[in-house]
C-alpha cells in the first residue's frame, strides 16, 4: 500500500511538472493579445474569462494546447496551470483564486483525468463555485471518454478509483459526487463530432464561449468621486445570500448621480447572475410610440440572449416577462422611473423573477419605492469631493491648476455639490484662460449654463402638477442653500399644506 501511494504521488508530481512546462509551449500567443480587465468601474471583478482543468499527460500538447491557443487568439483571458503564477507563490492558493475568479471553467475529461488527485480536487472546487451561485459556468468536454464513464466512474475511471479507495478513502466520496454532477452537465463530446475532427470541436467551443462571455457591464465615466461608500453599501446589501427576490431603490434630485451609482453596482454584481439587464432612460423611452413594449423586448432579449417576438402591447409583455424569467436568477436595473405604470410594466411583481434575483430602481420620486426592501438616498457631494470632481473635468487632475484655485472655488460654490453641474461646467471651462473663466462665472450669476438649464427644464416639464412646478421655481429662485426645515415652513405658510412630498420631488 505504501508502494502504491509513492507511485501515485510520483505520477502526480510528473503530471504537475509537465503541466507547469506548458508556459513555454504557449507563451507566444499570450503576448499577441492583452485581455487584462480595466478599471473596476468599467469591468466587473474576475481575473480570468476561462479556467482550463485537464490532465497534462493526456493532451497538454494536443487538444488542450490547441484549445488554449484558440481561446487566447480570440481575446479570451484564459488561465492554464502556472502560466501566470509568480515565482515563490503557493500553487494551491493561486489555483483556488484563479478558479474562484474565472467566469467559465472548461473541464477536459480524458481517460487519465480521474487518476490524478490534482484534477479531482480542481473539479470539486470548480463545482463548489458553481453551486455557490457566483454565476460561474462549467462546461465539460468529453475528449476520449464517454460521459457515462464520468458519471458512474466506470471504464478507466473505475480503475483509478480502485486505487483512490485504498489511499484517499476520506476524499473519494467528494470526488465521486463531483464527477457525477459534472457528467450530467451539458457540454461537448468529441465522439459526436464528424470524424472526431478536433479543430471543428474547438471552433464550436470558441463560438459558445464568446457567446457566454458577451459583455454585460455598462460603460461608466472614469474619475468618479465621492460615490464609493454608497456603492459599497448597496453592493453589500444586494450581495447578502438569500433566495428571496430583493428590490432596492436609489433616489435623489436630478443630476445627483443616481444612474452612475446604479451602473457601478450593476458592473460589480452582474456576472454573479444567470442573466442581467440595464434599462436606461425609462421615462424618456416609455413616452415614445410603443416605448414600454420596446423596453420589455430589451429586458427579455438581454437576459435570454435570443431574439424575442415583437411585443404589440405592454400587457402582453408583462405576461411574457413572468413566463420566461420566473425561473431565472437575474439582476435588473430600471433607470429613471417617473411613473408607477412604468414600474408595473417592467418589474411589476417579485414573482416575475427567479429566486435570488435583484432589482435596482432609480428615480427622483421616492414615493415610487414603497415596495422595495431598502431605499438609498444620494446626497450632494461634500465640498472637497466637489472640487476634486470639477478639477478632473477642468484640469484632468484631482486639484485646480496653479492660479485657478479661487476661480474654481467660485464655480464649485455655484454648483452646490451637484455632479452633473460640476462635470458640465468643468468640461466647458477646460483649457480656457482666466479672462474667459471670469466671464463665464459673471454670466452664471445672471444666466444659467445652457446644458444644465436644459436638463433641469426637462425635469421641470416632467412634473405632472402645476403646484409642483411652482414649488420647483420657488426653490430655484429663492431658497438655494437654505435649510430644508426653513423652506418647508415658508412654503407651508404660502401653500396652505405641508410641502414635504413636493420638496422631495422638486
Amino acid at each position: 500500500m505504501q508502494k502504491e501511494k509513492r507511485k501515485q504521488s510520483k505520477d502526480e508530481e510528473d503530471d504537475s511538472s509537465s503541466r507547469k512546462r506548458i508556459k513555454a509551449d504557449f507563451s507566444n500567443p499570450v503576448s499577441l493579445i492583452s485581455t487584462e480587465p480595466q478599471s473596476s468601474c468599467s469591468r466587473p471583478k474576475g481575473a480570468y474569462d476561462v479556467f482550463l482543468s485537464f490532465r497534462g499527460e493526456d493532451n497538454r500538447k494536443s487538444f488542450t494546447g490547441h484549445l488554449y491557443t484558440a481561446l487566447v487568439q480570440a481575446g479570451v483571458h484564459t488561465f492554464l496551470d502556472e502560466n501566470e503564477i509568480p515565482r515563490g507563490e503557493a500553487i494551491s492558493k493561486h489555483l483556488l483564486k484563479a478558479i474562484q475568479e474565472s467566469k467559465i471553467s472548461i473541464v477536459i475529461f480524458s481517460k487519465g483525468y480521474a487518476s490524478t488527485r490534482w484534477c479531482l480536487n480542481e473539479l470539486v472546487e470548480i463545482l463548489d463555485c458553481k453551486n455557490k451561485k457566483t454565476g460561474q459556468i462549467v462546461l465539460p468536454i468529453f475528449y476520449d471518454i464517454d460521459p457515462s464513464d464520468v458519471r458512474n466512474q466506470t471504464g478507466s475511471f473505475a480503475k483509478a478509483f480502485d486505487k483512490h479507495e485504498e489511499c484517499f478513502k476520506e476524499k473519494v466520496k467528494k470526488w465521486r459526487k463531483a464527477l457525477e454532477e459534472a457528467g450530467n452537465l451539458s457540454g461537448w463530446n468529441l465522439n459526436d463530432v464528424e470524424n472526431r475532427h478536433e479543430s471543428k470541436l474547438i471552433q464550436a467551443i470558441i463560438k459558445d464561449v464568446l457567446n457566454k462571455l458577451d459583455p454585460r457591464y455598462i460603460n461608466v465615466a472614469t474619475n468618479l468621486v465621492g460615490i464609493d461608500p454608497l456603492v459599497q453599501t448597496i453592493s453589500d446589501f444586494l450581495s447578502t445570500t438569500t433566495d428571496e427576490v430583493c428590490m432596492v431603490g436609489i433616489h435623489g434630485m436630478p443630476g445627483i448621480g443616481k444612474t452612475t451609482i446604479a451602473k457601478v453596482v450593476f458592473n460589480q454584481l452582474c456576472y454573479g447572475f444567470e442573466g442581467s439587464c440595464f434599462l436606461s432612460n425609462i421615462n424618456e423611452t416609455s413616452e415614445q410610440p410603443n416605448g414600454l413594449s420596446l423596453l420589455q423586448e430589451q429586458l427579455l432579449h438581454d437576459i435570454l440572449k435570443q431574439n424575442v417576438a415583437t411585443i404589440n402591447n405592454a400587457d402582453r409583455g408583462m405576461v411574457l416577462i413572468k413566463e420566461r424569467l420566473c425561473h431565472k436568477r437575474v439582476i435588473v436595473v430600471v433607470d429613471d422611473v417617473a411613473q408607477q405604470y412604468q414600474l408595473n410594466a417592467l418589474v411589476g411583481e417579485r414573482s416575475w423573477f427567479g429566486p435570488g434575483s435583484r432589482v435596482i430602481i432609480t428615480t427622483k420620486d421616492e414615493r415610487l419605492l414603497l415596495k422595495v426592501d431598502q431605499k438609498f438616498k444620494v446626497e450632494e457631494l461634500k465640498r472637497d469631493a466637489s472640487l476634486q470632481l470639477f478639477s478632473w473635468h477642468a484640469f484632468s487632475d484631482n486639484k485646480p491648476s496653479k492660479g485657478y484655485v479661487e476661480l474654481s472655488n467660485d464655480v464649485v460654490d455655484y454648483c452646490g455639490g451637484i455632479p452633473l453641474a460640476l462635470e458640465v461646467l468643468g468640461s466647458s471651462l477646460s483649457a480656457k484662460n482666466k479672462s474667459r473663466w471670469k466671464c463665464v462665472i459673471d454670466k452664471l450669476r445672471i444666466i444659467p449654463n445652457y446644458d444644465i438649464h436644459e436638463k433641469l427644464r426637462i425635469c421641470f416639464d416632467k412634473l405632472d402638477d402645476h403646484k409642483l412646478q411652482k414649488t420647483f421655481l420657488d426653490l430655484a429662485c429663492f431658497f438655494i442653500g437654505r435649510n430644508k426645515e426653513y423652506v418647508s415652513h415658508v412654503l407651508e405658510a404660502r401653500c396652505g399644506y405641508n410641502p414635504e412630498d413636493d420638496l422631495e420631488l422638486s
